[in-house]
């Protein structure tokens, strides 16, 4: 089969496209025919390499993922050869005490394709059963592959971590984002009033078609200054982050008094700074959020399956041409999800 995939860290150089073998599939897992894969950050940092990490080489990235169901193992009994699927993109233990109890992604096993395992950068992959959920007959590869883990994440954000409630105001860092694209249209789901973040006059207009309420520019506007106009000096009751440091400061003073800040990445650095007498006194709260769980992927389908949220894809490339991709993505070109097909 053609795979794409690195055999040392480095810049978009070191992605090479060719032949490997086809992958064999143990008793509990399926072969998968790659219809699309979706790129993230994760493809980036894992490319590049991540201080303290080891990833056995030659490695395949690619952590969003759609095709059709080649064969299955004999211990398989749910899922059928023909079926059109999305992988979950979080795979876990499934034994331990944090899995059994719905917890998955705190699974101290717990990893993603295209990370600690191979990805879906090629044309063929063995996943196992339970990660294959199957798609409706008028969604596409491409559609599917751009959904599980920014809309697993951002709803993960919003609704187990910040307790999201109807109505509030919620500001959204980086619309253009995969994460961010799908957080305003969860928000809005639940009426909430929408304020988001893009670089530049085509992303704005982007993110309000997409439902954001006000929008700010990031590179030209002062993002606490202009959330204080918008909400009459109250600030938003949730600040979806994942910027890092570029952003960090400005989104903690956007939030009204008992806000929550929620992270789930440091695209721009990790160090970031709080004042603890300004965390007190306005009884913030700052929360960590990480994937989420498989009953999330399920629950947050359900919108999706019937149109309620949709995927946004940015452009879609052939494998071949999967450095073009991850360019791309680097520049912060895009707006939605970048896609890859065989």
């Amino acid at each position: 089969m053609k795979v794409a995939r690195i055999h040392q860290h480095g810049g978009p150089e070191v992605l090479v496209y060719e032949d490997a073998p086809e992958p064999q599939i143990k008793a509990n897992e399926i072969l998968l025919r790659v219809g699309a894969c979706a790129l993230n950050h994760l493809d980036l940092f894992v490319r590049g390499g991540i201080p303290g990490m080891k990833f056995d080489m030659p490695h395949v990235l690619g952590s969003d993922i759609a095709g059709e169901v080649v064969r299955v193992g004999e211990l398989c009994e749910r899922v059928k050869p023909g079926w059109r699927v999305l992988l979950s993109p979080g795979l876990s233990c499934r034994q331990c005490a944090q899995c059994v109890s719905g917890n998955d992604n705190l699974c101290r096993r717990y990893t993603m394709f295209g990370y600690r395992v191979d990805g879906g950068n090629a044309e063929y992959i063995a996943a196992p059963e339970y990660s294959a959920i199957q798609i409706p007959d008028g969604m596409g590869f491409e559609q599917a592959a751009a959904v599980p883990l920014v809309f697993l994440t951002a709803w993960h954000m919003l609704m187990a971590r910040a307790n999201l409630q109807p109505g509030e105001d919620v500001l959204v860092l980086a619309a253009s984002s995969g994460v961010g694209s799908a957080a305003i249209q969860i928000a809005k789901l639940f009426h909430c009033r929408v304020i988001a973040t893009a670089g530049g006059e085509a992303k704005l207009a982007k993110a309000r078609e997409l439902g954001a309420d006000h929008v700010i520019d990031h590179y030209q506007q002062d993002i606490s200054a202009e959330v204080r106009k918008i909400t009459a000096k109250r600030g938003v009751d949730v600040a979806i982050e994942h910027v890092g440091t570029a952003t960090w400061q400005k989104s903690v003073e956007s939030l009204a008094p008992a806000g929550r800040l929620v992270t789930c990445g440091a695209t721009t650095g990790f160090d970031a700074k709080v004042d603890l007498r300004f965390l007190f006194s306005r009884q913030l709260s700052l929360l960590g959020s990480f994937m989420g769980t498989m009953g999330e992927l399920h629950r947050v389908l359900q919108f999706v399956f019937r149109g309620q949220l949709k995927p946004v894809i940015d452009r879609v490339y052939p494998l071949a041409e999967i450095r073009a991709a991850h360019e791309r993505l680097e520049a912060k070109e895009q707006f939605g999800k970048v896609v890859v097909v065989p």
